[in-house]
């Protein structure tokens, strides 16, 4: 008798399986070349990562009359959409005017009352960490103004 006849069927698969996927990879790898680097380029692949926007670049300040021609643009388009939907045409001389009364960044964020009070607990958690680092304590209310008006200036 044979080896091969004499082996069983689980045997011979386990055999031809140990044999065969080992032989399949490495047949595979030789065959595609350097077609497993090209995987991901092409004509629209981005080959190079771009840096994340985080603000730090130079911010450009606006004229007054940009500013209220980019409005007045923006809301000539959104007085065009809705007629567009069937609705009235805004007045856009009005809406540009009643925009540029509320000021660049629209109302201030001192009159929030909720973030008021978060920037509160916020001065008063950052006291209580200078105290304990033996740290003279900020004025609250100072401190809490000055951060609101920073907030408000952010991004001019």
């Amino acid at each position: 008798m044979t080896l091969l006849a004499s082996l069983q069927l689980g045997t011979i698969f386990i055999i031809v399986v140990l044999v065969a996927l080992p032989l399949g990879a490495l047949v595979f790898a030789m065959g595609a070349g350097d077609a497993l680097q090209k995987i991901g380029k092409g004509d629209f692949a981005l080959e190079q990562d771009f840096p994340q926007s985080s603000g730090s670049g130079p911010v450009h300040a606006v004229s007054a009359e940009v500013r209220e021609e980019e409005i007045r643009q923006m809301v000539q388009a959104r007085s065009d959409r809705g007629v567009a939907k069937g609705r009235e045409a805004l007045d856009v001389e009005a809406e540009v005017q009643r925009l540029l009364a509320t000021g660049p960044s629209g109302p201030a964020l001192g009159q929030d009352r909720a973030l008021r009070e978060e920037v509160r607990q916020l001065v008063v958690a950052r006291n209580e960490r200078r105290q304990r680092q033996g740290k003279e304590p900020l004025d609250v209310d100072a401190e809490v103004e000055r951060q609101l008006s920073e907030l408000e200036n952010l991004g001019q």
